[in-house]
């Protein structure tokens, strides 16, 4: 499927994919048929429990520690707009657009799938906001994870209701009313239980998940990548990378980075040069270098579990109370974000990690006692020239950030709703700090890369291997190789995005063919 092409939106599970194309690609979607019958059949349940004497929780009470109060039918409408109003409380800064359209396509989904009981015109109402690039303005702060991402998802329910803030296609801020209009969409006079079907999810934080997924699987291969240019410039050996001893440890993540690092370093002139152990005297690598498979691969091996989390959330309908298959409306504890708040604390702690290691191999190529020969810091004249000093500064700086950030956030929760809420996931904040550990692992392994290809120059007139000379030929396009000292911090950028858009991994795997 093409990233515009229609993600159809049912009561089976969405892909990664779909995930993808529609938070970060803007694709449309569509609400099935099999959607709508599902919907509606659960509507018509919700119809008569609000028709019922009996108190139903969500349907004719208060909610949390206000569920013991029976609402007249008089005040169930503004009951639900109440809901809403009070629930959109988030503060702090923006929410990325990415976020907010998984966010809204995931909380669709679950719409979908009849176990929610809104009705047909609030999903369809959900699923135009979304083609017409309307994303509600969510804020930083607001959920605890449990209840589901309560704060963030009441901001977009607020917009459905033609209240609140939002930003429009063309990236402009302004009044959702006024948005709506423009699109030719109309509020949603909210009718009972749809203020909490609207906000009753773990949707922010599984968006965030599957993001984050998708930027560390392409992280990672980067990873290999950035490490093979190291052992190379380094003067490394590729004799430990040898499957026949990974297989001495059937750990599978490790065995994909080993192949793809040999793959990458197939060839290379510089690694001949030094194979004769008449020529050579190390005995062995630092750890950093002849250890690179064991952490990216267990990286790797995290990642599949996580995605494995992430795909088991994607099969569900979260939501309370939840409308059953036999008809029955049960209050459930689905809503608890515990199995998404651990593996976006655990996907932290390994992006830390990662780059911590590859901070070391940075380090490693400035010092004259461990670079084999290269000038101290790649300086062009070392003492007038600093070289790249500072970079090495800036990965130590994300490095540190990104070990605080490692600290779980899961383990934090903090009660709410007069104890009513007792125990709260903290999902949400572990995925916003996941964001931060991301985005700083995208730029220690750009400062590696860009060292690294500084240090392949200097070894000339040794030839890289294909692979890694490709990555190098790459970068001299819009950064100039070894010199006097200039203005870093673009050249930095520079390769930050060469790194996020794929475009490092795309330059190697056009020589080694695909990566796994």
């Amino acid at each position: 499927m093409r990233d515009n092409e229609v993600v159809n939106v049912g009561p089976e599970p969405l892909s990664f994919g779909d995930v993808i194309r529609v938070a970060r690609h803007g694709a449309p979607v569509h609400l099935t048929d099999d959607a709508m019958a599902a919907i509606s059949a659960a509507r018509q349940r919700i119809d008569e429990l609000a028709e019922s004497p009996i108190p139903a929780y969500g349907v004719s009470t208060g909610f949390g520690a206000l569920a013991t109060r029976h609402i007249d039918p008089a005040l169930r409408a503004q009951l639900q707009r109440s809901l809403v109003r009070s629930h959109a409380a988030g503060s702090g800064p923006e929410v990325e657009t990415e976020v907010v359209r998984a966010l809204m396509l995931l909380r669709l989904h679950t719409l979908a799938t009849g176990h929610t009981g809104i009705r047909p015109t609030t999903a369809k109402a959900m699923a135009g906001l979304l083609n017409a690039h309307i994303t509600p303005v969510v804020h930083e702060y607001g959920s605890l994870g449990c209840s589901g991402d309560l704060a963030p998802l009441a901001h977009v329910a607020l917009t459905l209701m033609g209240e609140g803030v939002v930003r429009d296609g063309a990236g402009n801020v302004g009044p959702s009313a006024e948005a709506l209009k423009q699109a030719g969409l109309e509020p949603v006079e909210l009718a009972a239980k749809e203020g909490l079907a609207l906000i009753n999810g773990t949707d922010g934080m599984l968006g965030m998940l599957i993001l984050a997924i998708d930027d560390l699987t392409r992280l990672l291969k980067t990873a290999d990548i950035s490490a093979a240019m190291s052992v190379e410039a380094l003067l490394g050996t590729d004799r430990v990378f040898a499957p026949e001893l990974q297989a001495l440890r059937p750990q599978p993540g490790q065995a994909l980075a080993a192949s793809n690092m040999v793959r990458i370093l197939q060839d290379s002139g510089i690694m001949e040069s030094h194979r004769d152990p008449n020529a050579c005297t190390r005995v062995q690598d630092a750890y950093s270098l002849r250890c690179a498979p064991q952490v990216a691969g267990a990286a790797r091996d995290t990642v599949a579990h996580a995605a494995n989390v992430a795909t088991w959330e994607l099969a569900s309908a979260v939501d309370n109370p939840a409308v059953l298959a036999d008809g029955r409306v049960e209050s459930n504890g689905n809503f608890h974000g515990a199995p998404v708040a651990y593996v976006l604390d655990f996907l932290a702690i390994v992006a830390a990690d990662v780059a911590s290691m590859s901070e070391r191999r940075t380090d490693r190529f400035l010092d004259v006692a461990r670079n084999h020969g290269l000038p101290a810091f790649l300086a062009d004249d070392p003492g007038v020239d600093s070289g790249h000093m500072i970079a090495q500064y800036t990965q130590a700086a994300i490095v540190s950030e990104m070990k605080r950030l490692a600290a779980p956030a899961s383990v934090d929760s903090i009660p709410s709703s007069a104890m009513q809420e007792d125990h709260v996931s903290m999902g949400w904040s572990a995925a916003r700090k996941l964001r931060r550990s991301v985005d700083g692992l995208t730029r220690v392994l750009a400062i590696e890369v860009l060292t690294a290809a500084r240090a392949i120059d200097l070894r000339a007139p040794l030839r890289p291997a294909p692979a890694t000379g490709a990555v190098v030929g790459a970068l001299r396009e819009s950064v100039a190789g070894p010199g006097p000292d200039r203005f870093l911090a673009p050249e930095i950028e520079s390769v930050v995005r060469l790194v996020a858009d794929g475009s490092v991994v795309s330059t190697v795997e056009s020589v080694t063919g695909p990566l796994p």
